[in-house]
């Protein structure tokens, strides 16, 4: 197992793939209803699926909850350029 974050803790609590709660949150880097683009303390996290939006958010605490039809959650690879993939990459294509 490798070893990331060491000394850092990140949950994610997915419900009937309707609710995501997570915690570690450093940042929203974008957002639309189709995908999602969080900094967390272990990586950039994409989240993507349908009808995608934010029910709680407290970056204070780290904590964010997503709700709608999650379909898949990736990390980026560290040093990969997070930047265009949300909305206005969309848009500027």
């Amino acid at each position: 197992m490798v070893e990331q974050g060491k000394g850092k803790r990140q949950e994610l609590h997915l419900l009937n793939r309707k609710l995501l709660e997570i915690s570690g949150v450093l940042n929203v880097e974008s957002f639309d209803s189709e995908e999602f683009l969080l900094q967390t303390e272990l990586g950039h996290l994409t989240i993507r699926g349908h009808n995608l939006h934010i029910k709680n958010l407290n970056l204070e605490q780290g904590l964010v909850s997503i709700e709608g039809q999650v379909n898949s959650l990736s990390y980026l690879e560290p040093g990969a350029n997070p930047s265009g993939k949300g909305f206005l990459g969309k848009l500027f294509r």
